[in-house]
């Protein structure tokens, strides 16, 4: 077989830096170790030493952890382990400019799926002082003929309370980062597709239902999105 050929088939293996590996060795370490948030780090120097590698290359492999958010430094206490920040790096690339259109879909089914699971968690802590709010909210919904944006508007605001009535930040917070992706996909819809269970038909079945109930209620008032995946 001409040398050519194999160019053309066959991938060069890539090789680790030796940053790649000091990276690795290091989590390994801090798994082993079961360092906690808060526990103090040993210097660069130290890890150096201990590695047999120069100190540029355990600062390169230390910066892509503080970049993780693991690693941070604190005056007088030097490089400590940091509780990491699991949903920053998501924040900073959820724009529906710059995702192709096939993982824009997968996060919105992401969405509909996080959504068909929130019962449980609902019933345990909504709150009378929640429900009178998400009722107002549903209440103020667009009489018919006002345009895309305003039911937009509308389906971000009742499901982000919701979410926010959960009681967790993480669940709330990754809802918020999903709004532009959910706005985005609602947009490309040529005629407006509603649910038979509408925003306020969900609020009475949370003051009066079971979870059963919300539930079954939910995925009617999210079928038009389902039907389109088919």
């Amino acid at each position: 077989m001409a040398k050519i050929d194999l160019i053309k088939d066959l991938v060069p293996i890539a090789q680790n830096t030796m940053a790649d590996i000091v990276e690795k060795e290091l989590r390994d370490y801090l798994k082993k170790k079961s360092f906690k948030p808060g526990d103090a780090l040993p210097s660069e120097l130290e890890l150096a030493e201990a590695l047999g590698v120069s100190r540029n290359v355990v600062r390169e492999a230390l910066s892509r952890l503080r970049m993780l958010g693991m690693v941070e430094t604190k005056k007088r206490r030097g490089m400590i382990l940091s509780r990491p920040d699991i949903l920053g790096s998501f924040e900073r690339v959820l724009d529906p400019l710059i995702i192709d259109d096939s993982t824009l879909q997968d996060i919105f089914e992401l969405r509909l799926t996080l959504e068909m699971g929130l019962a449980d968690i609902l019933y345990l802590r909504k709150t009378k002082k929640d429900l009178k709010e998400l009722e107002a909210i549903a209440k103020s919904q667009e009489p018919k003929g006002k345009g895309q944006a305003f039911r937009i508007s509308n389906e971000v605001a009742f499901h982000g309370k919701i979410y926010q009535m959960t009681g967790n930040d993480t669940l709330t917070r990754f809802q918020n980062m999903l709004l532009p992706i959910f706005g985005y996909v609602i947009s490309l819809e040529k005629v407006p597709k509603i649910g038979t269970v509408s925003h306020i038909d969900l609020v009475n079945i949370l003051k009066d239902g079971s979870k059963e109930e919300f539930r079954a209620g939910m995925m009617e008032h999210l079928k038009p999105h389902f039907d389109r995946l088919k």
